[in-house]
């Protein structure tokens, strides 16, 4: 069994200036599940003055459409606080292999951010899971030893998480790098509960799809339409787009459940609305074909 687990209406739009309504985010949502994805990270309990795009969670949480497996960035406790207020059964804690990222991004060192999570962990009671930022390379230190992200994911995994998503968040890592962090991954946890989150900065996500897959991983974040980004990674662009994520699986025979021509039009309000074109090499083959 795959996973995919869609993460366009968070880390897709929480960096966009042009605010998105909420209407159109539920538009957003509601066509990412007719397309057949179940598992959606919806959006965060960062503070407004921070990431004004997620500031209306409280008014997006309550409407959002039934049949969906939703889940929020949650990243201190007062935003679990809200979180909990919302009856919101599944988090994400947000952490990286590099204290110059963390420092830059929330303000703590990795350790201070474990510190932190530890103490929402014994608060939740529900689904959690950590993402390991920076696992191959920080923008601000460099490469990152491979134990370093396996320290930081162990610890999160020995902390009570479910999974731990780990990001190549500037999109650099090539397969070789993703094969050598999987098998030290691997030696300490469970396939089961990792998580690959890759960026396509320089066009090499599929290939590290491929490779994890080969080494036995199954969930994978990915973003309609490639959207998103990180504003601490200068240079970054955009995730693996979830379209070509869809089309790259079933062709490897691989089976998503997801209707890519549905995935193809569910993102297309959005970008019309932040004035973006189609940049998807998967959803622009979908677009252009007339229906038979």
């Amino acid at each position: 069994m795959i996973r995919i687990i869609e993460v366009g209406p968070r880390d897709g739009l929480q960096n966009e200036k042009v605010p998105v309504p909420t209407s159109a985010k539920l538009d957003f949502i509601q066509g990412l599940l007719a397309s057949g994805l179940k598992e959606i990270e919806v959006s965060s309990f960062v503070s407004p003055k921070w990431v004004p795009q997620l500031g209306d969670v409280e008014e997006l949480w309550p409407a959002l459409p039934v049949g969906g497996i939703y889940s929020a960035l949650v990243p201190n406790k007062k935003g679990l606080e809200r979180a909990v207020a919302l009856g919101v059964g599944r988090i994400a804690l947000f952490t990286a292999s590099s204290d110059a990222f963390t420092q830059k991004n929330i303000n703590m060192t990795v350790a201070e951010s474990l510190e932190v999570f530890r103490d929402i962990l014994a608060e939740y009671g529900g689904w959690v899971r950590g993402y390991v930022s920076t696992a191959f390379e920080c923008p601000y230190a460099g490469r990152i030893a491979p134990s370093q992200t396996v320290l930081v994911a162990q610890t999160l995994i020995d902390m009570g998480v479910a999974e731990v998503s780990i990001g190549d968040t500037i999109g650099v890592a090539s397969p070789a790098e993703v094969r050598v962090l999987t098998q030290m991954l691997l030696s300490e946890i469970p396939a089961e509960k990792i998580c690959y989150h890759f960026h396509d900065t320089r066009g090499t996500a599929i290939a590290n799809v491929s490779e994890a897959l080969e080494m036995g991983i199954r969930a994978f974040d990915s973003s309609a339409a490639g959207l998103g980004g990180c504003p601490y990674a200068p240079g970054a662009g955009g995730n693996l787009a979830t379209e070509d994520l869809v089309y790259f699986l079933e062709r490897e025979g691989v089976s998503t459940g997801v209707d890519p021509v549905l995935l193809a039009q569910a993102s297309v309000p959005i970008l019309k609305l932040l004035q973006k074109p189609v940049t998807a090499k998967a959803q622009l083959a979908t677009l252009a074909q007339k229906p038979s």
